[in-house]
């Protein structure tokens, strides 16, 4: 996601560069948009061109190019514009070359101007902005998607059953499902003779060889009556 975004950006501003260049001085003062389109095929000369048959046609096109490569996250467009956007300004040095005899760069307009440069620029930033982004993942990549099992709704409890709707997991009430007391643990009863540790601590007699009655307890026999 971010690689798209940084590379869309770096894309565009490679687009609005190839755009603005041909509103500036190409060679020799002579501004971008004055050269035909036909010139670049056939040869420059010096007739001046309209503004929709100039060299801004192809730039406008790289420039589109890019704007649909973005919105379809695809790096084979915005690189496409890119090579469009090189091709048409080393084109036009080639035939600049040849009908000047040779191209220098020269600080008094006599030469290579920023334009050729703006151009340049924009169409190495497209490459650049086609590199940086990742572009759309395929299926394979984004893997098989995973299908949601139907879940089965609680069962409603029946009419015997003590118990509370919707079903709950909080201990209560509603987790109680007879109306009986629940039975209660075993007493202590002293040490486990069966642990060595424990074998020497007294223990309390077993409840069959007590004496005793657990039931009716002794009791002290009545004094004499007294004569």
């Amino acid at each position: 996601m971010i690689r798209n975004v940084l590379g869309s950006v770096v894309a565009l501003a490679g687009a609005a560069s190839a755009v603005l260049s041909p509103f500036r001085d190409w060679y020799a003062g002579r501004v971008g948009h004055d050269y035909r389109v036909a010139d670049l095929f056939g040869g420059i000369t010096a007739t001046e061109s309209g503004m929709l048959v100039s060299i801004l046609l192809p730039f406008l096109g790289a420039a589109l190019l890019v704007i649909v490569g973005v919105v379809l996250r695809s790096r084979l467009v915005v690189a496409l514009a890119g090579l469009v956007a090189l091709g048409f300004t080393i084109l036009w040095m080639v035939r600049q070359g040849q009908a000047a005899g040779s191209l220098v760069v020269g600080g008094d307009g006599a030469g290579l101007q920023v334009g050729v440069v703006n151009a340049l620029a924009g169409g190495v930033l497209m490459l650049i902005g086609a590199l940086l982004m990742s572009g759309r993942r395929s299926r394979r990549e984004r893997g098989p998607e995973r299908k949601r099992e139907p879940v089965e709704p609680f069962a409603v409890p029946a009419a015997d059953q003590v118990d509370t709707w919707p079903p709950t997991q909080e201990p209560g009430m509603s987790v109680q499902t007879s109306p009986w007391p629940e039975p209660e643990a075993d007493p202590y009863t002293g040490p486990d003779p069966r642990d060595p540790r424990t074998r020497s601590y007294p223990r309390a007699p077993h409840p069959e060889d007590d004496p005793r009655d657990p039931v009716h307890p002794p009791h002290r026999p009545p004094p004499p009556p007294r004569g």
